[in-house]
């Protein structure tokens, strides 16, 4: 195995051994299952370290260990965790809490789950510089304004009595980010930080963590799935598979001359070329599409003006095709996508299947509902923790009526299950059981379980690492041409949506700017937006 070059200052963070299990007791017997094994490494004071590998192999559980932010009860841990001098793994809680947020922060894999859903965001950083800065009132104000700001949210003062479920999934993660930089730590553990987010502001966090390391010397424990940010940030690189360290060394060593038959594997997963399938019928017509909200201000709540969160959009879609809809966070691609599914009120023409749907409601929709699916983002949000996998996936069957016999309902499910490539025994299990991967492709099954005519596809691969992105695409890929069902696909990762797409509808700020053949639009953009977009994702203006 390469090791990168000894560097003699003292490291900011000194990991040796650690190994970590989960206890898990199941009727009488106590069953220990290994997640972490020796894994060993030093983060030094401005350095960026890599920790990389696919899903379910242990990053998250090892960054979280750092902090001690696992339930002891459920843990078995060795080895030696170390911060300046203070062993972590027999710190108090008074300890702990002084460290965490102030000396080491984290920035979180899923911001929904992590932001509190009955505070607002000025509450929720807040709170974080009161406790080890002690700054309250105006002072605070002040400064969680300049910390939205940094992160790039725009109108930031604005957004300050925001919930989390009034942001997008971006300005969530900017957010989170937010919080982790509000006392200026030492050492930054962030978890996919950029996951959520679209390329450009992906490029401006990245640029603004670069910048954090230079002014503040912040060491950066970078734990990601995309190799192009590990390729433009991290000096050192780990990559884990099945909770063990398989390789490691210099961004250089492993970029260039890698050794381990994992890490290659890793280097060359990338998403299949678009091969365009005969078109069929057109299934979907959108015609000057708009989707206003009201905004209300007094103690009456009187409407004072409206948010325009989709202006005049027309599209169309066919069978067997796929529509690729791309802008940054809060653009309006997941609005327009509820309401071309009747979930938000619009004005304007949707014909689904040659029938208007845009006056219709009630019962009367109701019945379409199962031509028309979506699959979420968050797999985890979208999946009832307290439901079965085989609970979840035929939950429509139930809710239309379609399958009463129960024998028959899970033959059904089994079907389904494996048209997805998950074993029928998952259907006994929860979905905190499965990674991230498995957990999207159950959320596909409950989709197409109702056999529909057309996917709404929001970011259903932001959340995978890129092996698991490209085995979900090859799926989604499969069960189109099998079905002949067309897709709105919508994503801020161009390359999977160059691997997807037949059509590219490119919006910003609730406008479409550029819309074509996604071959066409990719290799000649006729929009700077569009040519921004290319070069934040491929660094050049097209990708013929």
């Amino acid at each position: 195995m390469k090791e990168s070059t000894a560097d003699t200052r003292s490291p900011a963070l000194a990991v040796s051994d650690l190994s970590i299990s989960f206890r898990q007791r199941r009727k009488q017997e106590e069953i220990i299952t290994p997640v972490v094994e020796g894994m060993g490494f030093d983060l030094h004071a401005g350095e960026t370290l890599a920790l990389v590998g696919e899903s379910g192999c242990g990053k998250s559980v090892t960054a979280l260990s750092l902090l001690q932010l696992l339930p002891r009860a459920q843990v078995v841990t060795r080895g030696s965790i170390i911060h300046r001098g203070v062993e972590l793994t027999e710190a108090n809680e008074e300890t702990l809490r002084r460290i965490r947020g102030n000396d080491i922060s984290m920035i979180f894999q899923e911001p929904m789950s992590a932001l509190n859903p009955l505070h607002i965001i000025e509450k929720q950083i807040g709170e974080s510089l009161a406790l080890h800065q002690r700054l309250v009132g105006a002072a605070a104000r002040a400064k969680i304004i300049e910390l939205l700001e940094q992160v790039g949210i725009d109108a930031a003062e604005t957004r300050l009595t925001a919930y989390p479920h009034q942001l997008s999934g971006g300005q969530r993660q900017r957010v989170m980010i937010a919080m982790a930089l509000a006392n200026k730590p030492e050492i930054l553990l962030a978890d996919e930080p950029t996951t959520a987010l679209d390329v450009t502001v992906q490029s401006r966090i990245l640029a603004l963590l670069q910048d954090l390391q230079r002014s503040e010397n912040l060491g950066l424990l970078l734990i990601t799935h995309d190799l192009n940010m590990v390729r433009k940030v991290a000096q050192r690189v780990l990559v884990m598979k099945a909770g063990r360290i398989v390789e490691r060394g210099t961004r250089q060593q492993i970029f260039v001359s890698a050794e381990h038959p994992y890490t290659r594997q890793l280097l060359a997963a990338e998403p299949p070329a678009r091969k365009s399938p005969a078109a069929g019928g057109e299934i979907l017509r959108v015609e000057n599409l708009k989707v206003w909200f009201p905004l209300r201000r007094g103690l009456l709540k009187r409407t004072v003006g409206h948010f325009k969160a989709v202006k005049q959009v027309s599209l169309k879609l066919h069978a067997g095709h796929s529509l690729g809809v791309v802008g940054e966070s809060g653009s309006g691609k997941t609005t327009l996508a509820l309401a071309v599914l009747r979930l938000l009120q619009s004005n304007g023409r949707i014909t689904f299947n040659g029938q208007a749907i845009d006056e219709m409601a009630g019962r009367e929709m109701k019945n379409l509902r199962r031509e028309m699916q979506i699959v979420f983002q968050d797999p985890f949000g979208s999946l009832s923790p307290r439901m079965s996998i085989g609970e979840i996936v035929s939950e429509g069957l139930d809710a239309h009526g379609l399958i009463t016999d129960p024998a028959e309902r899970d033959r059904r499910v089994v079907e389904i299950l494996g048209e997805v490539e998950i074993d029928a025994e998952a259907r006994f299990r929860y979905p905190h059981e499965f990674s991230g991967g498995q957990r999207q492709r159950i959320a596909i099954a409950r989709a197409l379980i109702l056999e529909p005519k057309i996917l709404f596809l929001d970011e259903p691969t932001s959340a995978l690492d890129r092996t698991v992105q490209v085995q979900v695409l090859n799926l989604l890929t499969r069960i189109q041409r099998q079905h002949g069902l067309g897709y709105v696909f919508i994503s801020h990762d161009l390359a999977v949506v160059r691997s997807v797409a037949d059509q590219l509808l490119v919006m910003r700020d609730g406008e479409v700017v550029e819309q074509g053949g996604a071959q066409a639009v990719f290799a000649e953009p006729q929009h700077a937006y569009t040519r921004e977009l290319l070069r934040a994702a491929f660094g050049g203006e097209g990708v013929g």
